[in-house]
């Protein structure tokens, strides 16, 4: 049975077992459920909702609207299946109007998670890492430290990024050549992108495919093959052109 909420004087609805510092500031209408934690200097906006187990660091904004720690809900036999711990996010990080965060996710420090976006459960979004607005990373989906994630990006599952890459708006990555007409338990497969690679806006990342270490894909590509370290590529299929510049690599601009 739930534990029952208490509505306080600035108008939060709070479990007591929740463990709240004392500096932290809840919004009229926020819900903070059993066992949350919530460090010292976070604010949690009107009608933020915080489910049970939750473990928010110091110094984080939850704004308006905001759901964390969903648990999932899933059709029978879905690839999604699986155990769920608790979501963590760490210190510093903001979590944007009406972004729902599930449980046991894990939110990097002073990672940004945009408006509206989605992060499902066992993914990784690393430190100093932004989720732009509208754009999901699905369930076992690892992102790195200092990673760009423009809008109404899609990082399928089992997706792996690397630390510093960039991913342009509209992005969409793919998992499944079969589009679910698979043996039960076969392995997805998604992609790989290695470090400071940049991905334009637009492309579409058929199933497990290698973006190479600097590697470039231009605007509007389709990716069916993997793409080596410093390779540039454009087109559909994508094609190579040329390679990555030692004056566009990553260390000429910090």
């Amino acid at each position: 049975m739930a534990e029952p909420l208490r509505q306080r004087d600035d108008g939060a609805f709070v479990a007591a077992t929740a463990r709240i510092a004392a500096d932290v500031s809840l919004a009229p209408g926020a819900v903070i459920h059993t066992g949350v934690t919530i460090g010292a200097g976070s604010q949690v906006g009107a009608a933020a909702v915080i489910h049970a187990g939750s473990s928010l660091g110091e110094r984080c904004l939850v704004e308006d609207g905001a759901v964390l720690g969903k648990r999932p809900r899933l059709r029978p036999g879905s690839s999604a299946a699986g155990s769920v711990g608790d979501l963590i996010v760490e210190d510093d990080v903001t979590i944007c109007a009406g972004a729902v965060v599930y449980a046991g996710a894990r939110i990097g420090r002073g990672a940004i998670v945009g408006d509206q976006s989605q992060v499902r459960e066992r993914s990784v979004l690393g430190e100093r890492s932004v989720l732009g607005r509208g754009s999901t990373l699905d369930f076992d989906t690892r992102v790195g430290a200092r990673v760009s994630i423009q809008t109404l990006v899609y990082l399928t599952a089992e997706t792996v990024v690397e630390d510093d890459v960039f991913i342009g708006p509209g992005v969409v990555m793919t998992n499944d050549n079969t589009m679910g007409r698979h043996a039960a338990g076969e392995p997805l497969q998604g992609a790989t992108l290695k470090r400071a690679c940049r991905v334009g806006g637009g492309v579409v990342l058929t199933p497990g495919r290698v973006i190479g270490e600097e590697a470039f894909v231009a605007a509007g590509a389709v990716v069916i093959r993997d793409v080596a370290d410093r390779e540039v590529v454009m087109g559909v299929p994508a094609r190579v052109v040329r390679r990555v510049a030692d004056d566009d690599l990553l260390e000429r601009w910090p």
